[in-house]
């Protein structure tokens, strides 16, 4: 995993390193003049701006500066106070006029044609929050030290970095409360069927649907099947949806007072999933309330069924024994918190996983998981085809089918994040619908896992 820190937490961080503040910029300046040459491809008749502000980030410039005139480099350090509007022509533009923790207003220069390395985070960019000044100059890369920080991973911010690099200046990071995940920590996390595998030992039930809207609860069973659930039984209530996955065992509900039927039918799965699609019909709300409350394996929540639990998510929550996996859109997340998340989304996700003693999955270009503990998993792999209606039933089913096969909650969310997007971009760059995602899982997967 990848630590992400706070702005405050890295000051707390730089003031705590026993090393002088100028060995620290020393080597900031020298991973800068690093980046700085391997986007230029060399040194030779190469031109340079350094745009430099007042505090510690400028100085990370100014070293860099001093470092790429020894290798032959010409160079113009400028202050970001006095730039001009348009700045000299160059090859390439070093922005350290602010850093992470940048607040208020800021217009940058034009660079012209040069391309652009960011020292932190790009100028402008809130290092909490992703929030961004009037302009700011999108970078080509962007030399982050000792951590990333959640302005780069946020958006819209996230979306004027470029190429992140992680530089190592000595700092000690391992009191992170917070990690970027990746390949390598799905990869470990990710369970692997055993000779004697059977399909009881991961069955998956999924309560959803209803009449007239059969998609959502039949993507959500299509997906746990293709993340790895051995058994899938599918319940709506009311009827069997149409199109239901020919490998999945339907579960009658009546429509109406069907808790007592999915509380019953709990005895041989090892996870339920519920919400997609089944809809605000009067009595619905109480029934998954109910389910909820007294289901004895872990229980995913999605949809409806976080509307359901709205503001009484905290009791139907509290008698659990078996994890809960809530997972919200902004929409859903201010039904639960009574409010939304705001500009600080992993704070909001910690503080409402904490209230509610559950892990929050909560959804957006880059998703914030966090449990009870207050630790977040950060999954930014996908990009804006998920922005399209079912992708988020998928995600329940994939999340569904890992805590079947015993995945702790929340590497379990943040693994089904990171595949799920992961899948999307194997897609059409238009036209992607949320059918085509669930057949793109088994090729993430083998990628993944044989790869």
């Amino acid at each position: 995993m990848i630590p992400v820190v706070t702005p405050a937490e890295m000051a707390e961080i730089d003031a705590a390193a026993p090393e002088p503040v100028e060995v620290l910029i020393g080597r900031a300046g020298h991973a800068v003049a690093r980046a700085a040459l391997d986007l230029l491809g060399g040194a030779y008749g190469r031109r340079v701006v350094v745009l430099a502000g007042k505090g510690n980030n400028g100085n990370d410039g100014r070293d860099a500066a001093r470092r790429l005139r020894r290798a032959g480099v010409r160079v113009r350090v400028l202050d970001a106070g006095e730039a001009p509007p348009v700045l000299p022509d160059a090859d390439l533009v070093v922005d350290a006029a602010f850093g992470t923790g940048f607040r208020g207003a800021y217009r940058a220069p034009e660079p012209g044609f040069a391309r652009v390395l960011a020292v932190d985070i790009p100028s402008g960019v809130d290092g909490l929050t992703g929030e961004v000044a009037e302009r700011v100059l999108p970078a080509d890369r962007t030399v982050t030290f000792a951590a990333l920080k959640p302005g780069l991973l946020l958006h819209p911010g996230a979306g004027y970095v470029g190429e992140v690099d992680v530089a190592d200046i000595g700092l000690d990071v391992s009191g992170a409360r917070a990690a970027v995940v990746d390949d390598d920590d799905v990869l470990a996390w990710w369970p692997v069927r055993q000779p004697d595998d059977h399909k009881w030992r991961s069955a998956v039930l999924v309560v959803g649907g209803s009449p007239g809207m059969p998609g959502a609860a039949t993507l959500t069973a299509r997906a746990a099947q293709r993340a790895g659930a051995g058994y899938v039984r599918l319940g709506t209530p009311g009827g069997a949806p149409a199109g239901a996955p020919t490998e999945a065992v339907g579960l009658d509900l009546p429509g109406e007072h069907w808790a007592p039927e999915v509380l019953g039918a709990l005895d041989r799965f090892h996870a339920l999933v519920i919400g997609p699609g089944l809809g605000r019909a009067e009595g619905t709300a109480e029934q998954v309330r109910q389910v909820v409350a007294h289901a004895p394996v872990p229980v995913v929540v999605d949809g409806d069924g976080l509307t359901a639990l709205g503001a009484s998510a905290a009791g139907v929550l509290a008698g659990r024994e078996a994890p809960a996996v809530l997972t919200p859109h902004d929409g859903e997340f201010a039904r639960l918190a009574g409010g939304p998340p705001g500009a600080d989304r992993l704070e909001a996700t910690r503080s409402l996983a904490a209230r509610l003693g559950a892990t929050v999955l909560l959804k957006g270009p880059t998703t914030c998981v966090a449990g009870p503990d207050g630790f977040v998993l950060l999954a930014a792999a996908g990009d804006d085809r998920l922005a399209t209606a079912g992708t988020g039933d998928v995600l329940a089913g994939v999340l569904g089918s890992l805590l079947a096969r015993g995945v702790a909650p929340a590497p379990a969310a943040a693994s089904a994040a990171h595949v799920h997007g992961a899948a999307g971009t194997l897609g059409w760059r238009h036209g992607l619908v949320a059918g085509d995602l669930v057949d793109l899982l088994p090729a993430v997967l083998d990628d993944l896992l044989e790869g």
